[in-house]
C-alpha cells in the first residue's frame, strides 16, 4: 500500500541522486535529523552528508530539517552547522510540522521530498502529508528504547523491499 511505504529505499542520504530528484521536478527537501543526517551516537553529520547538502544547495534545492527530537538546542546546532532551516518537536507521523516546513520553504508537497530513517514516523508522516518519501537506513545502531521496538516491526515490513546502494 503506497500510503504506508516509501517511494524509494536507499542505503544512505549521500547516495540519493540529486540530479534525478531535480529532473523529477523536486525543488525542496525535508530531512530528518537523528540517524538520517546525524548518527544517533554522534554530534555531527558525516562529511559525506554535509557535502551532499552543499551540492543540493548549489543546485537550488530548498532544505529544511524536520525533527521529532525534543532537544531544540541539538536540532538548532545541527541545522546551523549544516546551513538548514529547522523545525524541532515535529511529532511525525502527524503531518503538521511537515506542512510548516513546506510553508517556510515556500514549497508545495508535489515539488518536495522527505528523507528519513524511520518507516513509522518519517515515511508515514510524509505520505500522510502528500510528500514523496525516501527511506534511508539508520546511520547507527544506537536508538532510543522505543525506537528499537519500532525497528523490530520495521525490519519485518521492509523484508521484501530492496535497498538501493546496499553493499
Amino acid at each position: 500500500m503506497r500510503l504506508l511505504s516509501p517511494k524509494r529505499y536507499i542505503a544512505r542520504v549521500d547516495l540519493i541522486d540529486l540530479d534525478e530528484l531535480w529532473s523529477r521536478g523536486k525543488r525542496a527537501i525535508l530531512l530528518d535529523r537523528d540517524n538520517t543526517l546525524v548518527p544517533r551516537d554522534a554530534e555531527r553529520a558525516p562529511e559525506a552528508v554535509a557535502a551532499w547538502l552543499d551540492r543540493a544547495r548549489i543546485m537550488g534545492f530548498k532544505l529544511c530539517m524536520v525533527s521529532n527530537n525534543w532537544h531544540r538546542d541539538q536540532v538548532a546546532r545541527s541545522a546551523g552547522e549544516l546551513g538548514l532551516e529547522f523545525i524541532s518537536h515535529a511529532m511525525k507521523p502527524a503531518p503538521f510540522a511537515l506542512h510548516a516546513g513546506l510553508k517556510r520553504l515556500g514549497a508545495t508537497a508535489d515539488t518536495s521530498v522527505l528523507i528519513g530513517d524511520q518507516l513509522y514516523t518519517d515515511v508515514w508522516g510524509g505520505n500522510f502529508a502528500g510528500i514523496d518519501t525516501i527511506l534511508v537506513k539508520p546511520q547507527a545502531t544506537a536508538d532510543l528504547w522505543y525506537t528499537q521496538i519500532f525497528r523490530v516491526f520495521e525490519r519485518r515490513a521492509l523484508a521484501d523491499l530492496p535497498c538501493e546502494g546496499e553493499e
